[in-house]
């Protein structure tokens, strides 16, 4: 059974949920569509997995299915650096003692729910899903408290969240906003939630889908993968206190959103993070020699 945490951040496991499977979109590239460009040497799942490292994040969940893990794991590697603490290395004598590394976790989506269920917003359900169970088969004080969802094609400059790492790490619901809308709007925006909210969630979507129901036609059969994230997530509950308007956000789920993003004047203002922070680093497998 998902459980929310201790409020105390200290004994606050905070768990990144990236979806990328589930959702096709019209840019028709060799490569899958979360790797599109935002800037140079800038891709838009990077720019999610970074927001996730400056929301306080302890563990990373990609959900991503086979065919596409091996191209983005090249990309992103098995961790990055937490942001908070490499900012500190920089005033002590040994600065490698200091940091901390986020790990990055890749999963794909169940064989049983792809071309069924398999939309943006249930891989975001399912990364959750798959972030307990493995915690929880290690150790249940590695169970996450609460799962930071954000999206890749959702652009924002990510650092806005590292000033309210303490109120994303916290038993209440936290969104980001933009012009008052957030996710509960079909915005590809962040926010958190918990054990007893993603059980809503799931809830919400089981009712409303056809599931395989054969005396439907074939395209009407399985209508949750076609939702939105609004249809999911509409149930969301906000709390005024717990939202954070955003300074500009683009969507890019279309080839003439990304264009109008690289238009815009917010393009030059979102720069890929130092080398120190995303070193593309791959862990060692057990008893294999330290590269």
């Amino acid at each position: 059974m998902l459980e929310p945490g201790s409020e105390n951040i200290k004994a606050f496991h905070l768990a990144g949920i990236v979806p990328v499977a589930g959702q096709k979109l019209d840019f028709d590239f060799p490569w899958h569509d979360c790797m599109q460009p935002i800037n140079e040497n800038y891709l838009l799942v990077e720019r999610a997995i970074i927001e996730c490292a400056y929301a306080g994040c302890e563990t990373i969940w990609v959900v991503c299915n086979d065919d596409m893990q091996p191209l983005i794991r090249h990309r992103m590697g098995d961790y990055i650096e937490d942001p908070y603490y490499l900012s500190k290395s920089n005033f002590v004598k040994f600065p490698s003692e200091h940091r901390r590394q986020i790990p990055i976790f890749y999963c794909p989506i169940h064989p049983k729910d792809r071309d069924r269920r398999d939309s943006l917003g249930w891989a975001a359900l399912h990364g959750a899903l798959n972030a307990f169970v493995i915690s929880n088969k290690i150790s249940k004080w590695l169970v996450p408290s609460r799962y930071y969802i954000t999206f890749p094609y959702g652009v924002y400059p990510p650092e806005t969240v590292s000033s309210y790492r303490k109120q994303i790490s916290h038993k209440d619901p936290f969104f980001l906003s933009f012009q008052g809308k957030t996710v509960r709007d079909g915005e590809y925006l962040g926010f958190t939630m918990s054990g007893e909210e993603y059980k809503e969630y799931v809830r919400s979507i089981k009712e409303s889908c056809t599931l395989g129901d054969k005396s439907l036609p074939p395209e009407e059969r399985w209508s949750s993968r076609h939702f939105t994230l609004d249809k999911i997530f509409g149930c969301g509950n906000i709390v005024e206190s717990k939202k954070l308007e955003l300074p500009w956000y683009h969507r890019t789920d279309t080839w003439e959103g990304l264009k109008d993003f690289w238009k815009s004047s917010e393009s030059d203002k979102l720069k890929r993070p130092s080398a120190s922070m995303f070193k593309k680093s791959k862990y060692s497998k057990i008893g294999a020699p330290i590269e």
